[in-house]
């Protein structure tokens, strides 16, 4: 985990203005996007629709995340990090708007899906651009605080989207209105993004697309291997921590509070993760350097997503030992991804910057999509064997990859 000595800071003030555009306008359209995304599912629900299109209606964004992510490298070629970035910005807030038109049954159904495909393909899209863009904005000595500080903002937005709209009604036009209006500030707040130094095909080798993905992995695996356990434990079990509460036996609302104590657990630990691993790399006398810190911290979190795990056998027996379990996935599953991105800004930048955060990004997504459905199974044919067993699966194989790493060495 050696640090890049081409990793130089930006000028401060051309730094400051890239942080302050992104965390800006990323909270506003996130806050919009956790607005406008129980919005449709609700509106779909009162117009008839089953649960099966309703979640096929909700996966349709990851699909696009996962179409666009591979060639996140490429497009910012093409357009330029700005054009991108606002590009990015702008469709979430254009689809909202086509939710408006009346509803005319099937074939405004058919556009929904298609709107939320391209919506989700964009937030891909900046997604990663606005986690490279914090890497790299970040003063070199404080890249942990301003990396966690921004992955506890987003998991603000989280909880603060749903808020208002249950504040505001939650099916009512009035939602509708106000989150479109929440996309469209953070688009013009990403116009705002200064003028930052382009990342270029053919630095140091490194490519664009598909073939610059496959040089990320090929450099990063045991990283990609951190994002794949940080995503199945903090976004992929959030959607199945209430049907695992119900077949603990507790009630609707007690089953449902288990994702508060996951997102908790994330934005609680995600922050002080950062500054621990600032605060240890500045160590003089640290084995590794910053690289060996972030390598234990990581461990770190791998072994507390494996010890939650291992406490399943009791949770049934004491179902309140559910909250903390819950509260560690997320915590623990959070400080993974974190660490990794601040781990990835610290070793590259330009076009190697993009396309390990693209893959980063891909393999959180996967462990997102994957968990719930595999655990879902496991929760139906074997719950006191089979849901455990698959969990202490991926969290132990983390772990030995993370152990086995070195720093220094190709993670």
């Amino acid at each position: 985990m050696l640090e890049s000595p081409m990793h130089t800071d930006l000028p401060a003030p051309l730094a400051a203005r890239g942080l302050l555009t992104i965390f800006g306008s990323t909270f506003l359209e996130l806050v919009g996007y956790f607005m406008l995304t129980p919005w449709l599912v609700l509106r779909l629900s009162e117009r008839g629709a089953g649960p099966a299109v309703v979640g096929l209606f909700a996966a349709s964004a990851w699909i696009g995340i996962l179409l666009v992510t591979p060639l996140a490298s490429a497009l910012t070629q093409r357009l330029g990090r700005r054009r991108a970035l606002a590009l990015s910005a702008a469709v979430p807030a254009l689809a909202g708007l086509g939710y408006a038109l009346p509803w005319q049954g099937t074939a405004t159904l058919a556009l929904w899906f298609a709107l939320k495909l391209v919506a989700g393909m964009a937030s891909g899209l900046r997604w990663v651009l606005a986690e490279s863009i914090v890497a790299e904005c970040s003063p070199l000595a404080r890249r942990g605080r301003y990396v966690g500080l921004f992955e506890t903002m987003v998991g603000v937005t989280f909880v603060l989207g749903p808020l208002l709209l249950a504040a505001v009604g939650p099916s009512s036009e009035a939602a509708l209105v106000l989150s479109v209006a929440l996309l469209t500030g953070g688009w013009l707040g990403s116009l705002a993004l200064p003028a930052l130094p382009e990342p270029h095909a053919g630095e140091a080798g490194h490519a664009l697309g598909w073939r610059g993905v496959r040089q990320a992995l090929r450099a990063h695996p045991v990283i990609m291997a951190a994002g794949f356990c940080g995503g199945f434990f903090e976004s992929g079990l959030t959607s199945i921590l209430p049907l695992y509460g119900l077949a603990l036996g507790l009630g609707a609302a007690a089953a449902a509070l288990l994702v508060s104590a996951s997102g908790l657990g994330s934005a609680v630990l995600m922050l002080p993760a950062g500054l621990a691993a600032d605060w240890l790399g500045r160590r003089p006398a640290r084995r590794g350097g910053a690289g060996g810190a972030r390598l234990f911290l990581m461990r770190l979190a791998a072994a507390a997503t494996l010890l939650a795990t291992l406490v399943i056998p009791w949770v049934a027996d004491t179902p309140w030992l559910a909250w903390p379990v819950a509260f560690l996935w997320g915590g623990a599953g959070g400080t993974l991804y974190t660490l990794a991105m601040i781990d990835i800004g610290a070793r590259e930048r330009g076009v190697a910057l993009v396309n390990a955060t693209a893959v980063l990004v891909l393999a959180y997504t996967l462990g997102g999509v994957l968990a719930p459905s595999l655990a879902g199974a496991a929760l139906q044919w074997a719950p006191r064997a089979g849901f455990p067993a698959l969990l202490l699966a991926v969290a132990l194989a983390c772990l030995v990859l993370l152990a086995r790493a070195r720093a220094g060495g190709r993670v």
